[in-house]
């Protein structure tokens, strides 16, 4: 069979991790090679969709990561470090017969897929992070700020911007409307749980395993300062770091194209090694 690659419209999947049901977008196609993406905080797995579909010889699976999009939200707080990486790992087990994969991770994705393959080296074959570092202090307390339910789509992005946010079109990937009006499908209060259990000094993770890594770092980011990008690469054997200079966190959304070279060339030279 010949292989289609990855599909626009791809397939939305459900798997069991422990008491959650997760979510998982697979943009199909047979190869054997397969791709894990991981979005960041209050994104989802559509937020890879532009990218997705460009990587023509991979099998593409884009997680929605628990507490966001179509996945679970756990009713038990359960959003500890090893709460996301055992997600990963299920993820892998149970869909992918446990076969080693490559993830590509943005943000909390990065971190998750760093932390994992830390933790199951025989399962990575290579990783792209994507602008987190391995010292981390993010600032999500906006969160609280933002309605459950707003009565327009209008006044939700209105409530963004009185937030003080500025990247509004990356939040607003993950809005919904329902019959109590609109908001979003991020587990707002797993935010207040999950986002000061990955701050933290994460060296060991980040130096714990072998496999390449390609580190994408926007020059511009408020979450990720080039000085660090710079000592992850230094300090940790078979690290390559590319600086997208007018870019800010997110990378993959502000310069897809660039985005798609930088990772495509890297793996494409990997894969001739």
């Amino acid at each position: 069979m010949v292989n289609a690659g990855p599909n626009a419209l791809a397939e939305r999947k459900f798997y069991q991790s422990g008491n959650l049901r997760l979510s998982y977008l697979d943009y199909g196609g047979d190869s054997k090679r397969v791709m894990i993406m991981l979005h960041g905080y209050m994104a989802n797995a559509r937020s890879f969709s532009e990218l997705a579909v460009r990587f023509q010889d991979w099998r593409v699976i884009a997680l929605d990561q628990r507490g966001h999009g179509w996945s679970g939200h756990s009713s038990g707080n359960a959003y500890a470090r090893e709460d996301y990486i055992n997600d990963i790992l299920h993820l892998i087990q149970s869909e992918l017969g446990g076969q080693p994969v490559t993830i590509l991770g943005h943000s909390l994705g990065g971190l998750n897929g760093y932390q994992f393959a830390a933790r199951y080296p025989e399962l990575v074959k290579a990783l792209i992070v994507e602008d987190i570092g391995a010292e981390i202090n993010a600032d999500f307390s906006f969160a609280d700020k933002l309605p459950y339910r707003s009565a327009s789509l209008k006044e939700l992005r209105a409530s963004l911007v009185s937030a003080g946010l500025r990247a509004i079109d990356y939040f607003s990937e993950s809005v919904l409307e329902d019959e109590r009006g609109w908001g979003f499908r991020t587990d707002l209060k797993g935010l207040r749980v999950s986002v000061p259990q990955s701050n933290g000094v994460w060296w060991a993770d980040w130096l714990g395993s072998s496999c390449p890594i390609l580190l994408i770092h926007g020059a511009k980011s408020f979450i990720l300062d080039t000085e660090q990008a710079k000592r992850m690469e230094a300090r940790r054997p078979g690290t390559k770091l590319v600086v997208f200079e007018q870019c800010g966190h997110g990378v993959h959304a502000e310069d897809v194209n660039g985005y798609y070279r930088a990772v495509n060339d890297y793996l494409t030279e990997l894969n001739r090694t």
